[in-house]
């Protein structure tokens, strides 16, 4: 057989070789004939060629579509010697068919598809994605003439028939191919439009899938561990400590405890009184015996050299080239790549913090008793790893060991440690996008929703309450309207010494409160002052019900101030009685339903349908501001605030010029109009009009953003978006007012509420 398929691939090359001669000796004869008839119409021409040679229609056709594209591609001959080349055709057809064998088997060596895909989808055969050598013809098709050329023709002319066959079925709406794609710079063009589709479908829409069993988080588990702090770098010998005026060399240990003391040393910090006396005591713990003797006063220490030299380091990094800047970025990128993914139930998710604390000195919120002391540094002896079984553990450091590795796929962190100053656990966990942190806060919101439906009855049961026999009794719903009304925190119990000085509703003092039967006009009014969360402080003037002020007046009769105002409840006895009213029902889920019902509320009644966009988002931000309010969602104002506003105000101004010069020449166009009267002239006020709209606009969004700016001074509207606000509300209310959702949420937020984004329409009820 195979000589038989040499035999005929060299007869068929034999073939066409005589053909090509034959045809470039009539080259001569064809441009005499072509002088003589220059005058006839080439159409009448063709159309006769077309009548006489009715029997051979498919072989005309074909010579058709080769004339169109020599004519497409310059080419100056023109073929008359119509029966030569119809012949030519049909023993090309005649060979190839016999010699099909031949060419399958080329179209294996060649990498192409298989003999029956050949024969039922010819559009799909070897020539459909060619070898470079045969590109070549397709794209110096006019060198044809050349002499030099001719033996590629063969598979120049398969190719134009297999376009003819691609152009016949794109007609039918058979192939949807790109034309060009066998053009190079095509193809980057079409990878660009697919990759967004791409992306789109990479998102794990976790969702819509089944949920698993009660207290089952994962079922496979893998990832790279914790980045650990970089190594202490000892300072420069010219970079000197001084005591008592002399300068002195520190061992490395007490050299780094050091350097943290004078990286603080501008900070309001290193002049506190408890800061100062912590940091010293850890200190001299680092110290070598020699060190202590000699150091004895903090107050005699100077760290300025120290500080300069830190300041100098954090300037020259300000001053970084684009590339030192750039080389930095895509080192940072790279242990991104590498530590901060891991791969959870086939999914790759992205890790919130890889990265290991590195060691320093406890700031604490507020007035902290533990303030200035010493956060050892992390080693892996004390990390605790956590993966599934099956997956790859990662690996210590060399010359270190873990902790432990646990397998426990009831919990959420893949890393663990214990902080030294207040013994607290520290976690690696997801990020925010992930699935189990989706979930949870679907979770969140969906109790909340469950409280909705039984509220009523809840109010109606503590007010009930407040007239109960047992103290016990009215202490806890007096404290459930307080969580109820005000969206106070249960407060949780502390170790007196251990943490700030903060409380919450259970843990109330007298000195926390003032009774006043009339204050501005209002009756019954209690004035609630105490350092929350954070040692922010919550200062408000409430009017509440005549009997709980009744029962107020009742619970501090014969204490102290610094008595507990509800002495008989701990938040424990609270959490059990919310328990027994509502499964899953605890102070935070009353935070979360009067948060996310105070929204909706509130978007309700400050949404004008006929205002622009800017002016819902002002809306917006102030519905949001009434719950951070609630919530005692404070912060203090920015440092650049008095330098924003102020940059800010200098852009209303120049609007307000700009709009003034506009309405000026808006009336001097209207009364030239008037005396012109003239199509130029009406169009010239027309186009002064629209420019005045314009920047009216423009000066409407400016101050709206003044406003927004400052009545959010000292609020912190992010913290109860994230935390306490059901995203399908404000997706619902982008989506029914046409708001663009990035002007609510950003990237990181739009990614961790992609589940409300994908499942709330504008319909949506809290």
């Amino acid at each position: 057989m195979s000589g038989d398929h040499l035999h005929n691939d060299s007869q068929i090359e034999a073939d066409f070789r005589l053909n090509d001669s034959h045809k470039h000796k009539d080259k001569h004869k064809d441009r005499e004939h072509r002088h003589k008839e220059h005058k006839k119409d080439k159409e009448k021409d063709r159309e006769k060629s077309k009548h006489s040679n009715s029997e051979h229609k498919d072989s005309e056709k074909k010579h058709k579509e080769k004339e169109k594209t020599k004519h497409k591609d310059g080419s100056s001959e023109k073929h008359k010697d119509k029966h030569k080349d119809r012949d030519k055709e049909k023993r090309k057809e005649e060979k190839l068919k016999a010699s099909g064998d031949a060419k399958i088997k080329k179209e294996k060596e060649n990498g192409f598809s298989s003999p029956p895909r050949i024969k039922d989808e010819p559009e799909d055969d070897g020539y459909f994605a060619p070898p470079k050598e045969d590109i070549k013809p397709l794209k110096r098709p006019r060198d044809e003439d050349d002499a030099d050329y001719k033996p590629k023709k063969i598979k120049t002319e398969d190719i134009k028939k297999e376009k003819k066959r691609k152009l016949e079925e794109e007609e039918d709406g058979k192939l949807k191919k790109p034309k060009n794609k066998d053009k190079d710079k095509k193809v980057p063009d079409a990878d660009k439009k697919k990759k967004p589709k791409k992306e789109e479908e990479q998102k794990w829409k976790w969702w819509e899938e089944e949920r698993y069993p009660e207290g089952i988080k994962w079922k496979f588990l893998e990832h790279k561990g914790p980045v650990f702090a970089p190594p202490y770098e000892p300072l420069p010998e010219s970079v000197k400590f001084y005591y008592d005026g002399k300068a002195m060399k520190l061992s490395p240990k007490a050299e780094e405890v050091a350097t943290f003391f004078a990286k603080m040393l501008d900070h309001e910090y290193t002049t506190n009184e408890i800061f100062r006396k912590n940091f010293f005591k850890d200190w001299r713990k680092e110290m070598t015996n020699e060190e202590k003797n000699t150091i004895t006063s903090l107050s005699k220490c100077d760290f300025n050299p120290m500080s300069q030299y830190f300041k100098a380091q954090s300037e020259a990094r300000k001053q970084m080239s684009k590339e030192e800047k750039q080389k930095i970025k895509e080192e940072n990128e790279k242990i991104l790549k590498e530590y901060g993914f891991c791969i959870m139930d086939n999914h790759r998710e992205r890790i919130a913090n890889f990265k290991i604390e590195p060691p320093g000195l406890f700031r604490g919120r507020g007035n902290h008793p533990k303030m200035g002391m010493l956060k050892r540094r992390i080693m892996p002896e004390d990390i605790i790893i956590n993966c599934s079984k099956d997956s790859k553990v990662p690996s210590p450091p060399p010359g270190h060991k873990w902790k432990e590795v646990r397998h426990d796929n009831k919990v959420t962190w893949l890393v663990s440690w214990t902080q030294n100053i207040q013994g607290s656990i520290k976690y690696i966990m997801l990020n925010p996008s992930s699935r189990i942190k989706g979930e949870k806060d679907w979770q969140k919101y969906e109790t909340a929703r469950r409280l909705k439906k039984c509220v009523d009855k809840i109010r109606n049961q503590y007010r009930e309450d407040w007239k109960s026999k047992e103290m016990k009794v009215r202490q806890r719903a007096v404290a459930l309207y307080f969580i109820d009304k005000l969206a106070l925190r249960a407060g949780n119990e502390k170790e007196e010494g251990e943490t700030a000085d903060t409380v919450g509703c259970c843990s109330l003092r007298v000195e926390h409160i003032n009774l006043h039967p009339e204050l501005d006009g209002q009756e019954y009014v209690v004035e609630f002052d105490f350092l929350g969360k954070d040692s922010i402080r919550y200062y408000n003037k409430v009017p509440v019900e005549k009997r709980v002020f009744k029962n107020l007046q009742l619970f501090m009769e014969n204490k102290q101030p610094e008595d507990d105002l509800f002495d008989r409840l701990n938040t424990g006895i609270l959490n059990k009685h919310l328990q027994d009213l509502m499964e899953g029902l605890t102070a935070k889920v009353f935070r979360t339903y009067n948060a996310s019902i105070t929204l909706q509320q509130q978007l309700k009644e400050l949404t004008a349908p006929d205002e622009n966009i800017p002016a819902k988002i002002l809306s917006y931000n102030r519905a949001n501001r009434a719950v951070a309010i609630l919530c005692n969602h404070q912060r203090a104002p920015p440092k650049t605030f008095e330098k924003s506003m102020m940059n800010l105000q200098s852009k209303i101004d120049a609007k307000k010029e700009q709009l003034a010069d506009a309405r000026r020449d808006l009336k001097s166009a209207k009364a030239d109009a008037k005396v012109m009267k003239d199509a130029k002239t009406k169009k010239v006020v027309e186009s002064k009009k629209k420019a005045v709209q314009r920047l009216e606009e423009q000066l409407m969004k400016l101050e709206v953003q003044a406003t927004d700016r400052e009545e959010n001074k000292q609020i912190a509207l992010g913290t109860s978006k994230l935390n306490y606000l059901d995203p399908r509300i404000t997706v619902a209310w982008c989506k029914k007012w046409g708001v663009p959702i990035e002007k609510i949420y950003n990237k990181t937020q739009r990614e961790k509420f992609a589940w409300a984004i994908d499942m709330a329409d504008e319909d949506y009820e809290f």
